[in-house]
């Protein structure tokens, strides 16, 4: 048998080398279906938000007329509106971070399911923090204005019921990951329930529980600047005034103040955040 001959027949008898494919059929078939899905869904919304191309068109133009209006901004305004009610939005967001964070710590105890063994109490917490992040702050603003009327009082109670599923969330969910090993030779050595969580967990979660509330009262400074648009104290009281009173000098002296304060905001959060964790 020739050489030539062995070679041909070698290579019909042999297999044909596998192809390799990143994806299996059905899970390009779910990639395309989702990208469907998505494209649907884009189509869909667009039809339902009726854009006006006239109102298009003309935007840029309007734009342009509203900032020529708002600048440049009127400074003699701050000292006799815009700093009382910068300091009112400050005392909200602090003081509603607070109340959250009273009522927040208890629901996250319960929600941490290796701390608390019931589950109906467990899934009763779980629901309060769940209805809380449901409801924007606004909404949480309008209600408490229709019960304490308006306000900064609204505004802190709408602040902190806000904050109450955030907070409650992420400590139940630290607690949760905790090391075991500590509250185990806790456990055995006979301390209680509330010596565990203060010599167990705690020191644990420390680290986690300071920057969920920085950022907590981070975020809390800049919703707490709107809420005044429904009457809840605040900035955002100064800001519809006057966008109602068509003062735009004033209203770009509003919107400076406030951006500068949520700028000085994130570096004293920064620089906390670094002194203590």
């Amino acid at each position: 048998m020739s050489k030539a001959f062995s070679a041909e027949l070698g290579s019909a008898q042999s297999p044909s080398e596998p192809s390799w494919e990143r994806f299996t059929p059905v899970q390009r078939l779910f990639r395309y279906t989702v990208w469907l899905a998505i494209v649907m869904a884009v189509i869909q919304s667009a039809r339902y938000v009726q854009i006006i191309p006239e109102f298009l068109e003309d935007a840029p133009a309007q734009m342009g007329d509203l900032l020529a209006r708002m600048w440049p901004p009127d400074a003699a305004h701050y000292p006799r509106s815009v700093h009382a009610a910068l300091m009112e939005t400050l005392h909200i967001a602090s003081l509603g971070t607070l109340l959250s964070l009273v009522l927040a710590v208890p629901f996250g105890l319960l929600v941490a399911a290796n701390l608390t063994r019931n589950k109906l109490i467990n899934l009763a917490a779980r629901v309060v923090l769940v209805a809380s992040r449901s409801v924007n702050s606004l909404v949480w603003a309008l209600l408490f204005v229709a019960v304490f009327g308006p306000g900064p009082l609204a505004g802190t109670m709408a602040i902190a019921f806000r904050s109450v599923g955030f907070v409650g969330k992420l400590i139940g969910e630290a607690i949760e990951q905790a090391n075991r090993g500590p509250i185990e030779a806790l456990e055995a050595a006979g301390a209680s329930w509330l010596a565990c969580v203060w010599y167990g967990y705690w020191p644990q979660i420390k680290p986690a529980f300071w920057s969920v509330v920085l950022l907590r009262w981070d975020i809390n400074v800049r919703e707490s600047s709107v809420l005044g648009l429904v009457g809840a104290g605040g900035i955002g009281m100064v800001l519809d005034t006057a966008m109602n009173l068509f003062q735009w000098n004033r209203v770009a002296t509003v919107l400076l103040s406030v951006f500068a304060v949520v700028v000085i905001a994130e570096v004293v959060v920064t620089y906390i955040r670094r002194r203590i964790l």
